[in-house]
């Protein structure tokens, strides 16, 4: 579905010469990434529902797209890119500018740091072992202490979060960038999911000032109610 965009403040290097096409259901959280990237840079696009109960993933058409059967799935003219990290960066690095992908390689690296830090060890401390485990497995098969023992080890990484956070605005001083949708796009589902949550003042504020950004909350604050096992 066609859908708006929502310019970050940076100004797009170029823009593409016709909309860009994702392939993938609104509620994975990979495509909320990568959607929220797009909107944030301003970029027209339309967006394809599949996977999930939508399915369409084991299709020759769409696995000549993507080999591994996965979404997102992003069509820019006639490149083809999987991987919502990929995703992003190139949309960042053909789309963007600074302050949100600079072009100075010392100051990019520091929001690819944190970007990378977001996909590898934040969100696979979060999605599997605690969004699966408290929403997609039913209750009868839900293993307690696993579960327990992964909000302790996300909870550390909460900590470093807010500590790199500190006083400031965003993730990488108090410009918005790319790193922030890397960590970002994760914690709406962490603060409405039905767990136990540490006080962490740091971390709220960081929420608030993205919930107030109208493209998360169009692509981001999904209603996630068909993934879950066990319906409230």
């Amino acid at each position: 579905m066609p859908g708006r965009s929502y310019p970050s403040g940076a100004r797009p290097a170029r823009r593409p010469d016709a909309p860009l096409t994702v392939y993938g259901r609104a509620t994975s959280s990979n495509v909320q990434a990568v959607m929220w990237g797009i909107a944030e840079l301003g970029l027209p696009f339309e967006r394809l529902d599949y996977g999930h109960r939508f399915g369409g993933l084991d299709t020759g058409a769409f696995r000549s797209l993507n080999p591994h059967g996965l979404v997102p799935v992003l069509r820019d003219g006639d490149l083809v890119v999987w991987e919502s990290a990929a995703i992003l960066r190139y949309l960042a690095a053909r789309y963007g500018g600074a302050p949100f992908w600079p072009e100075d390689p010392a100051a990019r690296a520091a929001i690819d740091m944190w970007a990378e830090w977001g996909k590898t060890t934040f969100g696979r401390n979060f999605t599997v072992p605690i969004f699966w485990a408290a929403v997609r497995t039913p209750a009868g098969s839900r293993d307690g202490a696993a579960l327990a023992a992964a909000l302790d080890r996300f909870d550390a990484d909460l900590g470093i979060l807010e500590t790199q956070l500190g006083e400031g605005t965003y993730l990488v001083g108090e410009a918005f960038t790319l790193a922030d949708i890397a960590v970002g796009h994760l914690l709406y589902r962490y603060f409405t999911i039905e767990i136990p949550r540490r006080d962490r003042p740091g971390i709220a504020r960081y929420y608030g000032r993205l919930c107030d950004r109208p493209a998360f909350a169009e692509h981001v604050m999904v209603d996630y109610a068909d993934l879950r096992a066990d319906p409230l």
